[in-house]
């Protein structure tokens, strides 16, 4: 049965060879979706979370955490509530920033690009992966919802829940307020620690249908 929660578990600390790791390289690697491909779970393995900057409508940086639902070796994917706020700035701008850091402080991305929804076939796909609290959660998290008090919002969980299935074989449907992004980044920047020497971050910048890199400090 799936995990009754599972908001998206980190991978476990990766071991990091630093004589040979591509950020530390003096030849780096050139092409960085393949090694956002070679950092990032493989197909059925635990998601991780990451961090969706957006430009609020206000025109201040907004930021929050959710789940990076896939990436397809180009454009990396995520789904929320249609009727969010970072949709709506999604909408008025879609310039976003996702950034992803590894258990240990050992690895982080950050990837800047440009968001688009994803067919609904694709984010139908991505609801039934995922864990039946997550599968409720997209059809009862609303604005609604969280300002009722605690003891309303346990009961209202219970019998939503109780309505479908029950606990031990719940049933969701993906509900019409779910939605998908995929983001296609122009700009890719990797940092890995370093236990000897200073850490860096390598920056790849899409010129055409080049990348340019660049070193930074750490």
């Amino acid at each position: 049965m799936t995990r009754a929660y599972d908001p998206g578990i980190p991978p476990a600390p990766v071991v990091i060879d630093h004589d040979a790791d591509p950020v530390h390289a003096d030849a780096p690697v050139p092409d960085p979706l393949a090694l956002a491909a070679e950092w990032l779970p493989a197909p059925g393995e635990d998601r991780m979370l990451m961090t969706v900057s957006t430009i609020g409508l206000d025109g201040v940086p907004d930021a929050r955490t959710t789940m990076l639902s896939d990436f397809d070796g180009a454009r990396f994917f995520f789904h929320t509530d249609a009727h969010s706020r970072k949709v709506a700035e999604i909408a008025a701008n879609p310039a976003v920033a996702l950034t992803l850091l590894w258990p240990g402080f050992t690895r982080q991305l950050v990837v800047q690009g440009t968001a688009q929804p994803s067919p609904r076939e694709e984010s139908d796909e991505a609801y039934r992966s995922r864990s039946f609290y997550l599968q409720q959660l997209a059809w009862q998290n609303t604005a609604e919802f969280a300002r009722l008090p605690q003891v309303d919002r346990r009961a209202g969980w219970e019998e939503f829940l109780l309505a479908h299935g029950g606990p031990e074989r719940p049933a969701f449907d993906p509900p019409e307020r779910w939605a998908g992004f995929a983001v296609t980044p122009h700009r890719l920047v990797f940092w890995t620690s370093h236990p000897s020497a200073a850490s860096r971050r390598l920056a790849y910048t899409r010129s055409g249908e080049e990348w340019e890199t660049i070193a930074l400090p750490g």
